[in-house]
């Protein structure tokens, strides 16, 4: 805990609190004043901080509480009554998005390596964004949220198994059959693990629990860390590890008073101090020249990406429900990228600058420009995602043909 890292958590905090509450105060999320807050402060305007490993484990923790928190609020069996809306939601947000980024880098000269790392990187959608977005506006335990939740673990799914494909293309130019088949055997494992530990174990575990020393507290922590380690072995994010771990501590399975003091605990670190620090660092990675062709190319590839979700995810479900509304609050939905493009992007140039210094390839797999692009796309959606998915929740719920989702949103907000 240095001195740089604690004034930049305090001009973090205040900026993000005051900025939100600005927001809030005209109906708009509190989200979108902690991304302004890290326009300010970080370099696109101010430069008083940038990125640091401090700021970036704060960050990483962030999205690890709250993604544990959004596995306590909403039920197993909802998700898994929605499954096959998430999936065709999930199918579609992920296919159409990678074919117009394909399409797009293409037409401006990329490489055939390039376009497929760059329809991959506008096809991720971020489960730890939309999870808070769909909290903030009060619609995450609705059949219409745990369709996105689902749909955004399978896109995370699809976005391994497709990342491994091309990594494995770019190392020895063939699909690497039996790696794939590996990669999606140690998914299949841990889904099923998890439901074993769902059903069997935890619940003797939990029905035991005392809160004396905040004990309880420590379980919660003991077994979101186990699955977040275990996610990351088999090649998820840790924070999917964390959500499910989440769906185990569940108000039927414990004492009620034991669950919310858990909940409480888990809000307040996430909502109240690491998740300002999550959106504010976002920012951060915000470098890139102000060149006519780099603008062009970013706009295009950020509408590329924008209509790739909207319109993908809204086909997708709109096969198993005929609602124009809904369709357009589930593809506004999936649109927030967040921090997950940053990492898979920095994979590809890792290796992109390994192959290049052995001279397997002859260009690299990602130009700097391109991954600026990705980064730039990323900020944009997933400032944009409050906004526009606010947006259709109230144009949906205005009219005299209101859903039984409608119902269900009115509910929480008089809650």
């Amino acid at each position: 805990m240095t001195h740089q890292l604690m004034l930049s958590l305090l001009l973090i905090l205040v900026v993000a609190w005051a900025l939100g509450s600005l927001f809030a105060r005209y109906g708009l999320p509190f989200v979108l004043g902690e991304l302004l807050a890290g326009i300010i402060l970080g370099p696109p305007i101010l430069g008083l901080i940038g990125p640091s490993p401090g700021i970036e484990l704060l960050a990483e923790l962030g999205i690890f509480f709250v993604m544990f928190h959004t596995g306590m609020e909403m039920d197993p069996k909802e998700l898994l009554e929605h499954l096959w809306p998430s999936l065709g939601v999930a199918l579609g947000g992920f296919v159409l998005p990678f074919i117009l980024g394909y399409v797009t880098t293409r037409a401006f000269g990329g490489t055939l390596y390039q376009a497929l790392f760059v329809g991959m990187g506008i096809s991720i959608t971020a489960i730890a964004v939309q999870s808070v977005i769909l909290h903030s506006l009060k619609i995450s335990t609705t059949y219409v949220g745990h369709i996105i939740i689902g749909a955004a673990i399978a896109d995370d799914i699809l976005s391994l198994i497709g990342l491994s494909i091309l990594l494995g293309m770019a190392k020895s130019g063939t699909i690497q059959f039996l790696e794939i088949g590996f990669v999606v055997l140690k998914v299949v494992g841990f889904f099923a693990m998890t439901i074993i530990l769902g059903h069997f174990v935890v619940p003797k575990l939990t029905r035991r629990l005392h809160d004396r020393e905040g004990k309880a507290f420590t379980f919660a922590i003991l077994g979101a860390l186990a699955m977040a380690y275990l996610a990351e072995l088999v090649g998820l994010h840790l924070i999917i590890g964390a959500f499910l771990a989440g769906q185990y501590i569940r108000k039927e399975m414990m004492d009620e008073k034991i669950y919310h003091a858990i909940s409480d605990r888990f809000y307040g670190l996430s909502y109240g101090f690491l998740l300002p620090v999550f959106f504010a660092s976002l920012s951060f990675h915000l470098h890139f020249e102000w060149s006519t062709s780099f603008m062009i190319f970013a706009l295009v590839l950020t509408l590329a990406a924008i209509a790739g979700k909207l319109v993908g995810c809204g086909l997708g479900y709109s096969f198993f429900k005929r609602n124009f509304w809904e369709s357009a609050i589930i593809g506004f939905g999936m649109n927030g990228r967040g921090a997950v493009e940053i990492v898979v992007a920095s994979v590809v140039l890792k290796l992109s600058n390994e192959l290049l210094s052995s001279g397997a390839i002859e260009a690299p797999l990602l130009t700097q420009n391109q991954f600026s692009a990705l980064i730039l796309m990323a900020f944009l959606t997933t400032l944009m995602a409050p906004l526009t998915l606010k947006w259709s929740v109230t144009r949906a719920c205005s009219g005299k043909d209101q859903s039984s989702f409608c119902m269900l949103w009115d509910e929480n907000k008089n809650r």
